[in-house]
């Protein structure tokens, strides 16, 4: 779907029909977490599908962290042995490469990357902690340098993304990855299931977190799919929007 000059960028995302994407509770100190009366088994196929078609995932710190506290599942690999052959028939390695973007560089490496020996790259800002890149350094990780400050920028990540020869990347991360992706106008694919389902909620998360956009937020619908009756007692569209 890419090239190493041109790779294509893409992101899936799940949202209620009144725009969350996960809940929080703040009061409570609960972190983000997607309802689960909202998921269903055609969204994550559709999830895992997506995962297969990757040479390279992007995900963060914040990810990892959850990850080794067991509040979220293990999407990191390719499950099915379906699309691990399907992968090897398409000239790609049986899991993909993973990126890791985060500022403070804090969170743990969860050890099924190394069972499924997988490339596995930190990415960072130019202005990040100096020990925390070395420690991570003396544990033998590549440090890709992908923004002014300490925060990863999307365009100066793909660059890198870039010299690695990686032509397929998906944005497993959060709002913030589609945020900066979408404002430096690097994502070439946005898919979108959304709920018909209203699930309200005072402290959510939706798509973006930054400023109004411009004609950079402009996509154009290339296909809709509606799935009645599922979630049960609604139904979903499976959306997707090309940027560029």
């Amino acid at each position: 779907m890419g090239s190493a000059t041109d790779p294509f960028i893409y992101a899936n995302f799940l949202s209620s029909l009144d725009g969350r994407i996960a809940l929080e509770d703040r009061a409570q100190n609960i972190p983000s977490y997607i309802p689960k009366h909202i998921t269903t088994v055609s969204d994550f196929k559709l999830f895992m599908e997506l995962h297969a078609q990757a040479d390279c995932l992007i995900t963060h710190g914040g990810y990892m962290r959850a990850l080794s506290e067991k509040r979220l599942g293990n999407i990191l690999q390719v499950k099915s042995n379906e699309l691990i052959e399907w992968r090897r028939n398409h000239g790609l390695k049986p899991q993909p490469a993973v990126i890791i973007a985060s500022a403070n560089l804090d969170f743990p490496i969860h050890p099924s990357l190394h069972t499924h020996q997988q490339d596995c790259f930190i990415a960072t800002g130019e202005n990040a902690d100096a020990e925390r890149i070395r420690y991570w350094q003396d544990k033998n990780f590549k440090i890709l340098r992908a923004g002014e400050e300490k925060m990863v920028q999307g365009a100066a990540l793909i660059q890198q993304l870039k010299k690695l020869k990686y032509k397929s990347i998906y944005l497993i991360a959060g709002p913030r990855m589609l945020d900066t992706m979408i404002r430096e106008k690097q994502l070439s694919r946005l898919y979108l299931t959304m709920t018909h389902q209203l699930i309200g909620g005072l402290d959510f998360r939706t798509l973006l977190t930054g400023p109004r956009l411009a004609d950079e937020g402009n996509m154009k619908l290339k296909s809709l799919y509606y799935e009645q009756g599922s979630p049960t007692g609604s139904g979903q569209f499976f959306m997707n929007f090309d940027l560029h």
